[in-house]
């Protein structure tokens, strides 16, 4: 079980020289944060490796030695007294993990509330968010202490999933504070997603702060950090125009098709998809997306058909059986082949008499064929009233957005880099509350001894008004002196020159009132935390 509380070094070295003394033979096995693994992702790669910090003592040797105790003073007092609170991600996404696993980690929606509650409550971690989506799964938490707080949300999620932790250990990546906001923005931005640039993520972190409004637990270094990530997913495609173009197979076989039509046509045109599997109904969304309103799907059942239909109430959408395809494709202009067929669904001899497409289009008909084995016969290209595209056409049109693609993800890493700079500086300047909350502490003390001597002093008979008129007066005294050093203090980390500067009061304050001496903030929510349980 992890450590709950902080020690001093003193108390560290008398609980060794009791466990030394209590047992002549050996040492009491300590072990401060176990084996903990820690995975790392490096743009492709993944490696897991022993945490530096975690120090063992082991069971069959003697912790007697200087270096002992010092590793383990270092590891336990500076832990809570030096060690700033992090921001942290411990994710597994599509990149990384098989979908087998990722669906045993998925949270809905619903339950993100309880998640948050059941993280917040484990010892180490004071702030937490889920980002739940079908290629991700990814855990946000402000951790009191680095190591365990890894140890304790890894854990978590392999008690939820059923997972052992050796296992989320192979695929799950981990990432610190700058790291972590640098991954969350690119996340908002649809730089980590599948198809780069989409905006289906975007809306999934939106929801990620809706859900968590009013959520004990998603507190405001996650609050922040998530409403951040919106606004950098929200400037990156409207700076760099990152979701523009075609960026698959099917919406490019759509957008090739509206670039070889007659604009004055795109309204009129009559289209006719043929399939409605995954490939068909994703051509059926983005003619939809391009403003089509009316068109006419053949496929084997019309269950599917149906379910699409029922999907995008807003658009009339015909349904054919297969045997009546070839009567479609004579009342189509443009026809989106997109089956599972292993051979040709119609050749030359079967389309060739069929009456021709509308002057609109110039009296000729497209067939856009994205199935492979193809669906269209490579001999009705022979027919100068057709002309015939396949999945080898497309990829022009798909490389080419996928090139202008990367180019914006350059532009928006740019823009990804200036934000999260100012994030970070925002954090640095929360840095100083816990200053200020001791500052006031250490005031408070001193007033309320030198009132009580006051008071004291004037004797038993002093009435309540003039106790509260000398309260009063205590307290404004300490308010106004209080006033200078609280204004140095304070900061929205817009301005680096004074953020530096707060910080610098900051540590000048510490060092005058040693404040530094005080019980760590980092200690009081552990203890905190340790005293609720039962």
């Amino acid at each position: 079980m992890a450590v709950s509380t902080s020690f001093s070094g003193a108390k560290l070295e008398a609980l060794l020289l009791k466990c030394g003394s209590s047992n002549a033979t050996s040492t009491t096995p300590l072990s401060l944060s176990g084996k903990n693994r820690k995975t790392l992702i490096q743009r492709g790669a993944i490696r897991c490796e022993v945490s530096a910090s975690d120090v063992v003592v082991d069971p069959t040797k003697k912790a007697t030695t200087v270096s002992a105790l010092e590793q383990l003073k270092t590891s336990a007092a500076d832990r809570y007294t030096k060690e700033r609170s992090s921001v942290m991600v411990i994710g597994l996404s599509v990149h990384t993990t098989p979908v087998e696993m990722r669906e045993k980690l998925a949270i809905p929606e619903a339950e993100w509330p309880r998640a948050i509650a059941e993280l917040c409550s484990l010892n180490h971690i004071d702030e937490a968010a889920v980002l739940s989506t079908c290629n991700r799964m990814e855990i946000y938490v402000l951790a009191l202490s680095k190591h365990r707080g890894v140890k304790e949300v890894t854990e978590w999620m392999s008690k939820t999933s059923g997972i052992p932790v050796a296992d989320l250990c192979q695929h799950q990546f981990l990432l610190y504070n700058k790291d972590a906001t640098q991954h969350l923005f690119e996340v908002s931005a649809g730089l980590d997603s599948l198809v780069l640039g989409e905006g289906q993520i975007l809306a999934q972190v939106k929801q990620v702060v809706k859900v968590g409004q009013g959520v004990n637990g998603f507190g405001r270094n996650i609050s922040g950090l998530f409403k951040h990530a919106i606004t950098v997913g929200k400037r990156v495609r409207t700076e760099t125009n990152i979701a523009a173009g075609a960026v698959s197979v099917s919406s490019a076989a759509v957008e090739l098709a509206l670039m070889k039509l007659p604009e004055a046509s795109h309204e009129n045109a009559r289209m006719l998809v043929i399939g409605a599997g995954k490939m068909g109904k994703l051509v059926i969304k983005h003619l939809v997306a391009k403003g089509c309103t009316k068109m006419v799907v053949v496929n084997r059942s019309e269950e599917r058909v149906a379910a699409i239909r029922e999907e995008l109430k807003d658009v009339e959408i015909i349904y054919k059986p297969l045997t009546e395809m070839l009567t479609c494709i004579g009342e189509a202009d443009v026809v989106f082949t997109s089956t599972a067929s292993e051979n040709p669904l119609f050749l030359k001899d079967d389309v060739k008499d069929l009456p021709p497409a509308t002057d609109e289009v110039g009296d000729r008909r497209f067939f856009i064929d994205i199935s492979v084995p193809r669906n269209v016969g490579s001999c009705v290209s022979d027919l100068e009233s057709v002309t015939v595209y396949n999945v080898d056409d497309l990829k022009e049109v798909v490389a080419a957005n996928k090139e202008d693609r990367l180019r914006k993800a350059m532009e928006a890493q740019a823009i990804i880099s200036e934000e999260s700079k100012q994030f970070e500086a925002w954090r640095d300047s929360l840095e100083t509350v816990p200053t200020i909350k001791k500052l006031r502490a250490y005031a408070e003390r001193i007033r309320l001894a030198e009132l009580e001597k006051c008071l004291g002093k004037m004797g038993d008979d002093i009435n309540k008004k003039t106790q509260r008129a000398v309260d009063d007066l205590s307290r404004g005294i300490v308010n106004k002196l209080l006033h200078g050093p609280m204004q140095h203090l304070r900061c929205d980390g817009s301005d680096s020159r004074t953020l530096s500067e707060t910080l610098e009061n900051m540590h000048a304050l510490n060092r005058m009132f040693n404040l530094e001496t005080e019980i760590s903030i980092l200690e009081q929510k552990i203890r905190a935390k340790v005293e609720q349980k039962p």
